[in-house]
């Protein structure tokens, strides 16, 4: 088997601004596709516009810059012409979940085998500053110099409420847990959605600065992983336990509370409730959720399209143009 590296993915020269969360990104992306081993050959990488959207460009793989929005009507294309091949999707959270909404939240229902990258800096940045679907309420931009009115999308809670069945979110400059999760959601047959908290250096900095560096994240975040307690903190001292139908924060060791206590992360569980609350958990209050929060089994769109094709020819009494000619009436002209 052919050992690949991160220079088997490298091609070009990025050109995004120093210090874009892109360029984390990118690397973590290079690194992981070299540590899942499929060949560049077998892989295809499609985005739409947008500053993230330029990826394609620095990919040593088949790769495609489409239009505006469509990355997810273009990827699903390719994947179900071509179920073979490994399909990344990027997209900003403009081209994502603006325009490219709706195409967003179908593929996701139609479990297309998609691994779906959703690069979330609150900001257009290519377009210079507007505010976008996930910019918070009262958001200050050149297209809302009095503060947005609009209250934002959360990227999980629409992949949820489109039946999604993974969802992940890291950190563009957490190296390893980026890694870690685009691994995961590569081996998920599915549409799989990962969110990456990211920088936009010249219009929107320090957007994610709570966990943008490891001090912050060791004290703002809290990795989930299946089959192992909620616990964060800087020293593990804190938990989430079950309280009514909602989460709590506790500390360990006080009032009685210990580690048996502390809810246990499944990522595997069909029902979403909890998996939902993870992922929509916000500070100062709740830690920020990272790691591989929803990971569930369901039949892929592109496998049922050839399933149902092969079980459609095998009823039909012609299987090529020529049979099909033959089952009209015929006659030889002498």
């Amino acid at each position: 088997m052919t050992q690949y590296t991160a220079k088997d993915f490298k091609k070009g020269q990025p050109r995004w601004c120093p210090g874009c969360g892109d360029h984390f990104f990118l690397a973590s992306l290079h690194k992981a596709m070299a540590e899942i081993g499929i060949p560049p050959y077998e892989t295809a990488v499609i985005s739409g516009i947008g500053c993230s959207s330029r990826l394609p460009y620095y990919m040593n793989t088949y790769a495609m810059q489409t239009i505006h929005g469509r990355a997810a009507a273009i990827a699903t294309g390719c994947k179900v012409a071509n179920p073979d091949i490994t399909v990344w999707q990027i997209s900003g959270d403009g081209d994502g979940l603006a325009i490219g909404g709706n195409h967003y939240i179908h593929a996701i229902r139609r479990n297309i085998d998609l691994n779906m990258i959703l690069l979330n800096n609150r900001i257009y940045g290519l377009t210079k500053g507007q505010y976008s679907p996930t910019s918070p309420r009262g958001f200050v931009s050149k297209s809302s110099p009095y503060g947005t009115v609009e209250d934002p999308f959360h990227p999980a809670e629409l992949c949820f409420g489109a039946r999604g069945r993974f969802f992940a979110r890291c950190v563009a400059t957490d190296a390893e847990g980026t890694v870690d999760v685009l691994k995961a959601a590569a081996a998920h047959k599915g549409a799989s959605v990962v969110e990456v908290l990211q920088n936009c250096v010249i219009f929107n900095n320090g957007t994610h600065d709570y966990v943008y560096n490891k001090e912050g994240r060791a004290k703002h975040a809290i990795y989930v992983e299946h089959g192992k307690p909620l616990i964060f903190g800087e020293n593990r001292e804190y938990g989430l336990v079950q309280e009514g139908f909602g989460l709590k924060v506790v500390k360990i060791g006080e009032n009685g509370i210990t580690e048996k206590d502390i809810l246990v992360h499944d990522a595997h569980c069909e029902d979403n409730t909890l998996q939902l609350k993870l992922a929509l958990m916000e500070g100062p209050d709740f830690p920020v959720a990272l790691g591989v929060i929803r990971d569930v089994e369901a039949p892929t769109y592109e496998t049922a399209v050839a399933d149902q094709i092969e079980e459609i020819k095998g009823k039909k009494p012609y299987h090529n143009f020529q049979e099909l000619l033959m089952t009209n009436d015929t006659w030889e002209v002498k």
